[in-house]
């Protein structure tokens, strides 16, 4: 009995070991207790249905709203729960859903309404972020991939009705543009190529309001600044692109791919194409300033014109930053003497602000200006050019044809909205024989012009040692200038000398007479005929002897004056026609030829041997001896001649 006792003692101990140990076993057995964690939520699924109680689901239905068998819409909140007996009702402890900071949460519906055709993304409903999966199926809500999703954050969502995958949240870098493309919403219009623009969707992160707002879907007109959006990807596709920069000294010219055709603002004489105003298709007539904007490259395109002035070259080792001469190169001309020869250009133009839209919408970028404006009028008007002329005329009327090219092209590019501000020549290079032929000429005209020059200076030279001699021979003439001027002043004492002598006699003479004249007064009238006739014949013989002095003395000062001039004038004919330095010659050797100054010997005694050498020299002498004695001789009878002339004045004094 004891032991009996006993064993039921342990066996009561026992069973309260199991019952505090699997109570909750038992309770769930016994009165279908659950519970559910702080951090779950409990999934439930309905086994069977009892009798009075639907027993199937609709045909398309997964999720059980009204009882039926099945996953159940309603999920148990963390905390205890009573007659879920497990072999009614299974529950699956399910974690809550956590969305990171940074992220979104994306929903798939398993169950729920079909989408309408043509609709990819279902609609929102309001079911507190998908957390109240009753009244999401109760309010019509559609399975699928569904519009609205989840930002960060923690949520209690049956994931027996609802799928959640996190992506990422849409970033748009600084100074970029992000592009969008809905792929939901109404079919796009007739003739566009972007949807209209819708407002109230905040940045398309409210797609629901996009769709019920009318928006297409397709590629939007409107984008998307840099920041971070919560953008549901299965809805919104984003491209990130650069913002369009306008640099300083540039305006962008918009083309618009979409809107509405605008009205023509350029009136009737522009006929190249539209321009309109802002946010219609086509040209805007607003351009662009410097900056960076926010542009949709995929429904406008900027087209950048430079405002400054721009360099273009028709050269092919020069291309300037702009890029726009790239495909320029040098132009081939040919003259009208045939020659081909090649020649640099370099053209400076320049567009207002104001006509950028203008050469936009007749060109389409500045590329085709060039290539079809400006290279081909540029070309032709320089190979027509060079065609009036040979290549020796351009190369040397290049002023003048550089500046006709400038009058030319202006008024050509006038037509074209564009200011042409120069034109310039550069490097004109001829042929490499005609350059030859150019290099011969110009050196032989240097060396010419040098020829020239150095003769020039033996010019100098000759003029200047003929100065020399002048000044050498200048001493003679003064000399001989004043012994002109010496024997002019001899011969004019000579007259005075005569004249007062004759004035002398005459008075004394007259007083002799008058003497005679008393005392023949006083003796007898024949003896004073006699006196005066002897007086007067005394003074015709006085008058006479003075006036052969005078005119003696004037002939020979006018003698010596002739032969000093006579002179004088000879030595400047022969210095000009013998030349200064024959002259200086002539003259040495005539002195040496007065002074009896022998400069070469009479006589040269050789002193070889043999006799015939002494005998010579013998010989020399003797005939040398006889030359003397013959120019002595001479000398002796031209002194004799001489004698009488020079003794005779003497004699008369």
């Amino acid at each position: 009995m004891e032991f009996l006792s006993l064993m039921s003692a342990w066996s009561w101990v026992i069973l309260l070991v199991l019952a505090v140990v699997l109570y909750k076993l038992v309770l769930r057995f016994l009165f279908g207790m659950v519970i559910v964690p702080e951090d779950r939520i409990g999934l439930i699924t309905k086994k069977y249905v009892l009798v009075g109680q639907d027993r199937g689901l609709p045909d398309g239905r997964i999720i059980a709203t009204k009882g039926e068998a099945g996953y159940q819409a309603q999920t148990l909140a963390p905390g205890l729960y009573w007659w879920l007996w497990p072999w009614q009702y299974g529950v699956t402890m399910q974690p809550f859903t956590v969305v990171p900071e940074g992220k979104i949460g994306l929903v798939l519906s398993n169950d729920g309404a079909e989408l309408p055709t043509g609709n990819i993304l279902a609609r929102r409903v309001d079911c507190d972020n998908f957390q109240d999966t009753e009244r999401f199926l109760n309010g019509n809500g559609q399975k699928g991939r569904q519009t609205a999703m989840l930002t960060p954050g923690t949520y209690r969502i049956n994931t027996f009705a609802f799928t959640i995958t996190i992506a990422d949240m849409t970033v748009i870098k600084e100074n970029m543009v992000g592009i969008i493309t809905t792929l939901d919403g109404a079919p796009l219009q007739p003739g566009q190529i972007a949807g209209k623009t819708v407002e109230g969707h905040n940045n398309f992160q409210d797609v629901d309001s996009f769709l019920k707002n009318g928006g297409n879907r397709g590629l939007q007109p409107q984008v998307v600044l840099a920041g971070s959006y919560y953008i549901n990807p299965w809805a919104v596709q984003i491209e990130e692109i650069p913002m369009t920069e306008v640099p300083i000294g540039h305006v962008g010219v918009v083309i618009s791919y979409i809107g509405e055709d605008g009205e023509d603002l350029t009136g009737e004489s522009f006929k190249h194409g539209n321009i309109v105003r802002r946010g219609f298709r086509g040209v805007w007539m607003e351009p662009l300033g410097p900056g960076k904007y926010p542009v949709n490259t995929y429904t406008m395109k900027v087209e950048g014109v430079p405002t400054t002035n721009l360099v273009l070259n028709w050269a092919n080792a020069r291309t300037e930053s702009h890029d726009l001469d790239r495909n320029l190169s040098t132009i081939t001309v040919r003259s009208k003497d045939g020659f081909p020869f090649n020649l640099d250009v370099a053209q400076i133009i320049h567009i207002p602000s104001a006509e950028a839209p203008k050469v936009i919408a007749r060109f389409g970028s500045m590329n085709n200006l060039v290539s079809q404006v400006l290279e081909p009028t540029i070309g032709n008007y320089f190979r027509n050019s060079a065609q009036d002329s040979d290549v020796i005329a351009f190369l040397s009327t290049r002023k003048e044809r550089q500046e006709a090219a400038r009058e030319h092209i202006r008024a050509v590019l006038e037509v074209y909205n564009v200011n042409a501000v120069d034109t310039l020549i550069g490097d004109i290079v001829p042929p490499d024989s005609l350059m030859k032929t150019l290099t011969d000429r110009k050196i032989a005209q240097e060396e010419e012009k040098t020829y020239e020059t150095q003769r020039m200076a033996q010019e100098k030279r000759q003029g200047m040692e003929r100065e020399t001699a002048l000044a050498d021979i200048q001493r003679e003439v003064v000399k001989a200038q004043q012994s002109v001027e010496i024997a002019q002043r001899t011969a004019d004492a000579a007259v005075k000398k005569s004249e007062g002598e004759a004035r002398s006699l005459k008075l004394q003479v007259g007083a002799e007479a008058e003497a005679t004249k008393i005392r023949a007064e006083a003796n007898a009238e024949a003896r004073r005929r006699q006196s005066a006739a002897d007086a007067e014949a005394t003074k015709l013989t006085a008058d006479a002897e003075a006036e052969r002095i005078a005119k003696t003395g004037t002939a020979e000062a006018e003698k010596i004056l002739a032969i000093g001039r006579s002179t004088a004038e000879a030595y400047e004919l022969q210095v000009k026609a013998m030349g200064e330095e024959n002259f200086t010659r002539f003259k040495i050797t005539e002195e040496i030829g007065k002074g009896n100054i022998r400069v070469i010997p009479d006589i040269v005694i050789n002193g070889g041997s043999g006799t015939d050498g002494s005998l010579n020299g013998l010989m020399g002498l003797k005939l040398l001896e006889q030359i003397e004695e013959r120019k002595s001789g001479r000398s002796t009878k031209i002194v004799d001649v001489l004698k009488p002339v020079e003794s005779k004045p003497g004699k008369n004094e």
